[in-house]
């Protein structure tokens, strides 16, 4: 056997040993590379997440409150641990129990069992996170309100009670490249701050 006949069979074994080795690692860089892609897509999801319900507390801290009793509600004359608040009396963090809705309705316990929800308030602060994460929706959102120990009684300046707002996600979802239209679920996302204004459509 001649030099160059045997040089050339060793090129074209070592070219079909590089492509076998080749066709074994191509399925695990692909697994590699999409996880990669998945994994920054989640996290960009999630920190989507975050910012709807931060930008949604903010909202709902400074507009029109989603349960529209709280907007007329006084406490003047409520009895709260066997005391009776008067005109100008601090609220008491218990004077309030809690207050949930969503985007049917508002339920909670006493001194509100049930209330009227504000459908226009709803839609407002569900279309202001939408702008922040588009996958947003109604059922997916959830306000709810606690006594946080500020407001007073017979305030002739707006809200006799001051409470604690928390915007909520629940039950989004996040879809994988490498579960080929399969699911994962995001964490719930939530964010508490105090009522502030409560009147309006519009955020500062």
């Amino acid at each position: 056997m001649s030099g160059a006949v045997f040089l050339g069979r060793a090129v074209r074994d070592a070219r079909g040993a590089s492509a076998a080795e080749f066709a074994l690692i191509l399925p695990i860089f692909l697994l590699f590379f999409f996880g990669l892609i998945d994994a920054g897509r989640f996290l960009y999801e999630v920190n989507r997440g975050e910012k709807a319900t931060q930008i949604g507390a903010r909202m709902a801290v400074v507009t029109d409150p989603i349960a529209q009793s709280l907007m007329g509600a006084s406490y003047v004359g409520a009895s709260v641990g066997g005391s009776t608040l008067s005109q100008g009396d601090r609220i008491p963090a218990a004077a309030f129990g809690s207050l949930v809705c969503n985007q049917t309705s508002c339920t909670g316990t006493e001194p509100h069992p049930g209330t009227t929800q504000n459908d226009a308030a709803f839609q407002n602060l569900l279309s202001r996170m939408q702008q922040i994460m588009p996958a947003i929706e109604a059922d997916n959102l959830v306000i709810e309100y606690r006594g946080s120990g500020l407001g007073y009684a017979g305030n002739p300046n707006g809200m006799d009670i001051s409470p604690l707002v928390t915007v909520r996600l629940t039950g989004m979802n996040f879809s994988p490249i490498l579960l080929f239209g399969g699911n994962i679920d995001l964490p719930d996302f939530s964010y508490t701050l105090t009522m502030e204004d409560g009147d309006g459509t519009e955020s500062n």
